[in-house]
């Protein structure tokens, strides 16, 4: 039998993440290179609550078929956090429920990109967005991420020379590097991008995670009709729920809409149900608060760790999410120290598949979140004993 693939097929490069979950599965593995947040910081015994009244109280409700925009008291309670937040008038016809930001990335790509289409990404860039917008065959270019930002000169550069359909980014505590966008750079943004075609996404699942628990206007509040938001439960409730939302103009819903019922008609009804059920009858900011004090902790932890033990690397020092990114000396490759940490039963992730056009050889990512406090501080012992090996070994 021979399969006959699709062409995108042949065009999709094979995922460092396999063999991250092979590594993470490894008990005596202290694994830095996941994205998972803190298991511990979950609440089950809220959500169980609240899953016993859904079920108690609607449950031949929840378990049928439902719309596919989404349970609307769920999209009207996520329209109002942005007003309450971030002072933007947000209503729940803008707001679109879907499994995890992850499958927006998919649907936005499906909705706006041809083969050969432009699209414009920070540089290094997530590595769930690149793998989703590759499948659509885009020609991706990149910007240059600085501590505020992207290089404004060179977005200028980008967006006037190849006219992107959209350009992705994450303003809050950015994945890999935990860096975030200043004020200015989210307005001068919006400046540059006005009276062009070019539309802003902004991925913003860290944005509830800032260590001063001060909200930083998103590049939508500047753009508000060539912006779109997308946001998820994930890293504030429970990433297994698999529950996450698009907020954009309602011309890119409509579409989006269509996308999404061809996909899987809905998302998940017994979550959403259970998800406002917690949200609604719990204090869902005094556990935000609780997870971001741990947070912070543990990134700090880690970046003393870094200059007490490994001085020779210079390193991000994130202001939330979960994150941080290190440089590491010259002469020592990324893939080399995440070979050579695996078999010291420390793990993290390399640079390499963050840069679309080549790059990451000289960085690796770090996880703050998932690990304990103990485990930090015996992985970061284990990965100076790395570093050390390769240079001075």
């Amino acid at each position: 039998m021979s399969y006959r693939f699709a062409s995108r097929m042949g065009k999709v490069k094979a995922s460092f993440l396999d063999e991250l979950f092979r590594v993470s599965n490894d008990p005596t593995i202290i694994s830095f290179a996941g994205g998972l947040p803190s298991s511990a910081l979950i609440d089950t015994e809220g959500i169980a609550r609240a899953t016993r009244e859904v079920m108690e109280d609607e449950a031949h409700a929840a378990l049928q078929y439902t719309t596919t925009d989404g349970y609307l008291p769920l999209r009207e309670y996520i329209a109002a956090r942005y007003r309450n937040r971030l002072g933007i008038p947000a209503e729940a016809s803008e707001i679109q429920i879907v499994n995890g930001s992850q499958q927006c990335l998919d649907l936005f790509a499906k909705i706006f990109l041809d083969p050969g289409d432009h699209v414009g990404m920070e540089r290094p860039g997530y590595l769930g967005a690149i793998e989703a917008f590759s499948l659509y065959e885009p020609i991706i270019d990149t910007v240059p991420l600085e501590d505020n930002g992207p290089d404004l000169a060179a977005f200028e550069r980008m967006v006037t020379s190849t006219q992107p359909k959209f350009f992705y980014g994450i303003p809050n505590s950015q994945n890999p590097s935990g860096r975030t966008y200043s004020q200015e750079t989210r307005r001068a943004i919006a400046e540059i991008l006005q009276s062009r075609d070019t539309v802003f996404y902004e991925d913003d699942a860290f944005g509830e995670l800032f260590f001063d628990a001060k909200p930083r206007l998103p590049v939508k509040r500047y753009l508000p009709n060539q912006a779109v938001i997308s946001g998820s439960f994930s890293k504030t409730v429970a990433p297994g729920m698999r529950i996450g939302w698009m907020y954009a103009p309602k011309e890119i819903l409509a579409k989006f809409n269509v996308v999404k019922q061809a996909s899987d008609l809905h998302s998940n009804f017994l979550c959403q149900k259970i998800l406002h059920r917690y949200l609604t009858t719990s204090d869902p900011d005094n556990r935000i608060r609780q997870i971001v004090a741990v947070y912070e902790r543990k990134c700090r932890q880690m970046c003393d760790l870094f200059d007490d033990l490994m001085p020779e690397l210079s390193h991000t020092t994130p202001e939330g999410g979960m994150f941080l990114m290190a440089t590491l000396p010259p002469g020592l490759s990324s893939r080399a120290v995440f070979d050579e940490g695996v078999r010291n039963k420390v793990a993290v992730l390399p640079g390499l598949p963050f840069y679309v056009d080549g790059g990451g050889t000289d960085t690796i990512r770090l996880n703050f979140s998932s690990a304990s406090e103990d485990q930090i501080t015996e992985g970061m012992h284990r990965l100076s004993k790395v570093i050390h090996g390769m240079l001075h070994g």
